[in-house]
């Protein structure tokens, strides 16, 4: 991501702060944007949204701080969009920043009633071991949103399901918008490899993605306004 020139305290990723359970620290380096766009096309009609798995980062509480901060980030940049002409946001539905972005979405569907919602999963019932208490959230994205499908139609045989839903979802969107920090490794970067593939052969593909870096601006920007 863009770091060349920062320290190494500038460049702790924000996600290190989340798994530490804090939302303020100081730094040493002015705000920057980091939120990189690769091809993005003049107007995404259609776009991917996801990123971490919630364990991935360390939450298991809904009332974790990091969510909002993370919902926040999404908020902004599918507002962007959406006043750019975007009308479906698709995810497939895991636990973290998958369903962080349809509850994102859910609420901003009542300010822009054009935009909708799609969540496709790699197989049914994804949810089946899920603890009650997750059911119970996801059944209540389920109902907000306005197309709800599965890529197989079967329950989980096999990691080739999560390949055949990658593939589904890249060729049936306009875009990705991934949280994801390349200091970071995880889940994410495998479905970033794709997307870079896949926009090689189909040059108006957009990519973008938001750091940790780009939480962390958030993060103190909340704190500041807290403040004051």
């Amino acid at each position: 991501m863009i770091s060349a020139g920062l320290t190494q305290e500038a460049r702790c990723p924000f996600f290190c702060v989340i798994k530490a359970q804090m939302l303020y620290f100081r730094l040493a380096y002015a705000t920057l944007n980091c939120i990189v766009y690769v091809g993005v096309r003049s107007v995404m009609k259609t776009i991917l949204v996801s990123g971490y798995r919630a364990t991935e980062l360390g939450i298991f509480s809904a009332k974790h701080p990091g969510i909002a901060i993370i919902k926040k980030a999404l908020t902004k940049q599918i507002s962007a969009l959406v006043e750019d002409g975007l009308e479906w946001v698709i995810i497939s539905g895991g636990w973290g920043v998958e369903l962080w972005a349809a509850e994102v979405t859910i609420e901003l569907k009542k300010s822009y009633e054009s935009l909708r919602l799609a969540i496709i999963t790699p197989f049914l019932e994804q949810e089946e071991n899920w603890n009650e208490q997750k059911k119970t959230t996801y059944s209540e994205i389920l109902s907000g949103a306005d197309y709800v499908n599965s890529v197989s139609k079967q329950k989980y045989a096999g990691p080739w399901q999560f390949k055949a839903r990658d593939r589904f979802l890249l060729d049936n969107s306009d875009g990705l918008l991934l949280i994801y920090d390349e200091e970071q490794d995880g889940s994410p970067r495998y479905l970033l490899e794709l997307a870079r593939a896949h926009a090689e052969v189909t040059p108006d593909y957009g990519i973008i993605t938001i750091s940790g870096h780009d939480l962390q601006n958030i993060a103190e920007e909340e704190q500041f306004y807290d403040y004051e």
